[in-house]
């Protein structure tokens, strides 16, 4: 078959691997706008669960992600000057540009052909036009998914709060979270490491505080001075790095959850941000979004016996199905942790170590519902009586589908 892959970010890139290792008489192109080694982001995150998937898939590729990626186990919280720490499950941290480079080798050396600074424009390009198979993995504004987007059915929710995405010379050993209070509210930074150089910094506030702080209208060098003042006990000293020049404003964004009705038309079908996106506070995007091409090699495997369009159709069919199903909850969790933030000062009256105990909670459709004093209390109760638990995990669904079909 001939696939021709929009996009060549993790997902993109992963497919095309997934692919040639089916079968290496697969005719791959990966068509990437940028060129080689320009990338958004800094780092990105991981849990174990993942490293499993990716052995199966590809042990070679699993390899060189692991050996290239930092670990930690604890998180870190300051909040109010005070530090706490949570014990935790093992984490982990790759530089997004070191996890495309690495992914873009396995998929040259299996022989797909990737492509940098090849804009693919739209559903009729030429690249596209003899390909079996057309994935969209060209990211949230997918001028595929665009071309059709009536039938896609694509939705767009826009979070409230702004956010930044930075990077730090500072080099984190934990997860790491500050709050820090200011005269017009409320600003906090998630960090994270993901080399023996580098770390990344997001940091996110309410609309209100960042106007009142003036981030609206700073351009980005007096930006990165006043956040290095405002987190200077979590930086320890080390400067923030943006990637803009310093007379451009900062690049602030607020989280745009994307979801659509449909996954596939015809030979086109979506893959990673192009077909949904989750908040970032559950550092689940680029796992979700590996585990998508997972699904879609799945599916495609064996693919051409009989009817080949009906076939497609139907692994397409297939696909779709069980990715919307296995995303419901990592969506909910996502939309839970989002709103978490977004009413952050109703957990801030508590002390610092039960806030942060409650900052572990927030995908928990439950406390958004119960006084936050009180939710600890159970919680903590919960981890001595195995009835709670067993009614915490009743409730928590219940009072999420109450709420949801009041709206």
């Amino acid at each position: 078959m001939k696939f021709a892959i929009v996009g060549g970010g993790p997902a993109g890139l992963y497919l095309s691997i997934l692919l040639k290792r089916q079968d290496p008489a697969h005719e791959i192109g990966v068509y990437e706008r940028n060129p080689e080694g320009s990338t958004y982001g800094w780092g990105v995150t991981y849990w174990a669960g993942l490293l499993d998937k990716l052995r199966d898939g590809d042990p070679e590729s699993a390899a060189a992600v692991a050996e290239a990626s930092v670990t930690w186990t604890d998180g870190v919280a300051i909040v109010r000057d005070e530090r706490t720490v949570h014990r935790g499950d093992a984490g982990f941290g790759i530089g997004r540009r070191r996890m495309l480079a690495l992914l873009a080798e396995r998929a040259e050396q299996l022989g797909v052909r990737v492509r940098f600074e090849h804009e693919v424009t739209g559903p009729d390009a030429p690249e596209l036009a003899d390909a079996d198979l057309v994935v969209a993995a060209d990211g949230v504004n997918s001028v595929l998914r665009e071309a059709h987007a009536g039938h896609f059915g694509g939705e767009v929710a826009s979070g409230r709060n702004p956010y930044v995405w930075l990077g730090t010379t500072k080099v984190f050993d934990s997860f790491s979270f500050a709050f820090k209070e200011t005269e017009h509210g409320w600003i906090w930074c998630y960090a994270y490491g993901f080399s023996g150089e580098r770390s990344t910094c997001v940091v996110e506030c309410s609309p209100e505080t960042w106007t009142g702080l003036g981030l609206d209208t700073l351009g980005e060098a007096d930006s990165l001075r006043l956040l290095e003042k405002l987190f200077h006990d979590l930086l320890d000293g080390h400067e923030l790095i943006g990637r803009g020049r310093a007379d451009e404003p900062a690049q602030w964004l607020t989280f745009r959850t994307l979801t659509n009705r449909v996954w596939h038309r015809g030979n086109l079908v979506l893959l990673g941000d192009a077909a949904h996106t989750t908040h970032y506070s559950i550092g689940a995007g680029t796992t979700l979004a590996l585990e998508d091409a997972l699904a879609l090699a799945d599916a495609l495997r064996g693919l051409g016996s009989g009817d080949g369009h009906r076939d497609l159709d139907a692994a397409l069919t297939t696909y779709g199905k069980r990715r919307r199903a296995e995303l419901v909850s990592a969506q909910s969790a996502a939309r839970y942790s989002a709103q978490w933030y977004e009413n952050l000062p109703r957990y801030m009256r508590l002390e610092p170590a039960q806030m942060f105990a409650l900052l572990g909670q927030r995908h928990s459709p439950l406390l958004p519902h119960i006084p936050p004093q009180l939710y600890y209390r159970i919680d903590r109760a919960a981890g001595q009586l195995e009835s709670l638990r067993r009614l915490k995990r009743w409730l928590g669904p219940r009072v999420a589908r109450a709420v949801h079909g009041r709206r």
